[in-house]
């Protein structure tokens, strides 16, 4: 092993006993207990994340950088085990808002995570809200599966983005997510609305080039 290899392996080891002393003081508030918390989650390391619940830091505390929760801050780094810990903690709240109004269910849909879609559509989470919704986010990320996920929840197929007006069809179809774009055609999304600019979905798929999108929209819904 090399000098390097040492330093390093000594240098995350103390790291490690940083943080679990730090554990084994009293009260949730000391100092650093708060970045430690977020930490842990980012980390997905789901030792910590109990000790620092079991002495107060409960599920809904929220960071200060975009507003989220531990939950969605834990799908947003893809921290699986920390999001066991989180949604099946009494008092979490499933429908929190970070600052921009994105909710659990709006990140797992923009990160494309079906399980934590199908999770939180179990737990009977909001899928319509005004503005931005979770389906706008599923078809920005081109999943299918999650694109008929939240149909099947109900999701409204032709809700507008709050500024530009723009559908989750049109969103699918300007980045080329042909299989999004099929399976909100076949659901009845309206092809014929058009944005704040007067574009529809065939007229974004033309301008951005997306010649496998502009076949789908050519063809008629399958029933």
């Amino acid at each position: 092993m090399t000098l390097l290899e040492k330093l390093r392996l000594r240098c995350r080891g103390l790291g490690r006993i940083v943080l679990y002393t730090s554990l084994l003081l009293p009260g949730a508030a000391r100092a650093g207990a708060y970045e430690e918390y977020f930490q842990a989650i980012r980390m997905d390391n789901v030792y910590f994340l109990k000790q620092l619940m079991q002495r107060g830091m409960g599920p809904n505390l929220i960071e200060p950088k975009r507003g989220y929760t531990g939950l969605m801050l834990a799908i947003r780094e893809d921290s699986m085990k920390a999001f066991d810990v989180l949604v099946n903690a009494p008092d979490v709240n499933l429908e929190a808002q970070a600052t921009n109004g994105d909710t659990p269910l709006m990140l797992a849909s923009f990160y494309g995570n079906a399980p934590v879609v199908k999770l939180l559509l179990a737990r009977e989470v909001e899928v319509n809200r005004p503005g931005w919704t979770a389906l706008h986010y599923a078809a920005i990320n081109g999943s299918s599966e999650i694109v008929k996920l939240l149909l099947d929840a109900s999701a409204y197929v032709d809700c507008e983005s709050p500024d530009d007006k723009m559908t989750p069809v049109m969103l699918a179809a300007m980045r080329g997510r042909v299989a999004a774009v099929e399976v909100l055609r076949d659901n009845g999304a309206d092809l014929s609305l058009k944005n704040k600019d007067g574009l529809t979905a065939m007229d974004l798929a033309k301008r951005y080039g997306q010649d496998g999108v502009i076949d789908v929209l050519a063809q008629p819904p399958r029933q």
